[in-house]
């Protein structure tokens, strides 16, 4: 080591406190929870639902995890199924006990508001499967999608933003580290370019 150097080691040393120029990189303060963080924080939602709600579902936390994961990934009821190896019925009670009610689940052979009017009024099946000329089964589907509305929209809808919250900010994160990780790449790859002579 020459003199020059060992005049900048010693200036280092008393500027820094220590030998090492790279630091251990740890996450800070109010950064984006990583997949471990957003996989506890989805099970504690469902859990909370569970205790809250009742659920017709049989499926396991487990399995609810991946039913919001999933449905927020776009994947109709028959992926859905197709993934969890269940029947697209034993999907749909799984979504509605989450809240994650669909536009299509609202699309009714009658009229959706009168159906909620008699659910409201405790009505029974027969007579509300009477009263909209339709038969029973058909009646206990929708009349499941109104409750499941009406429970959701008591809580505030809470439970679902909180599920599409955490699970953007998840794609958030991956978008960011992918984007990062492909500028720097690019980045060196023209580095290498310019760098080059024939």
């Amino acid at each position: 080591m020459d003199e020059k150097t060992e005049e900048l080691r010693e200036i280092f040393l008393d500027t820094t406190g220590g030998d090492t120029v790279t630091e251990r990189q740890e996450e800070g303060h109010g950064s984006l929870a990583d997949e471990s963080d957003a996989a506890e924080r989805l099970a504690d939602l469902v859990a909370r639902m569970r205790e809250r709600f009742e659920f017709d579902s049989d499926r396991s936390d487990e399995d609810l995890v991946r039913v919001v994961r999933l449905y927020f990934r776009g994947a109709d009821d028959a992926a859905i199924a197709a993934d969890l190896d269940v029947d697209e019925g034993t999907v749909f009670d799984a979504r509605m006990d989450l809240h994650l009610v669909r536009d299509g689940d609202r699309e009714a052979p009658f009229d959706l508001s009168r159906l909620r009017s008699m659910h409201v009024d405790d009505v029974p099946m027969a007579d509300r499967a009477a009263e909209l000329g339709v038969d029973e089964t058909t009646v206990e589907h929708y009349s499941t999608v109104v409750a499941t509305n009406l429970e959701s929209t008591r809580a505030n809808d809470r439970f679902r933003d909180e599920f599409a919250d955490l699970l953007a900010e998840q794609d958030l994160k991956g978008g960011h580290t992918e984007d990062a990780r492909e500028d720097g790449l690019r980045e060196a790859a023209e580095d290498i370019e310019t760098n080059v002579s024939f």
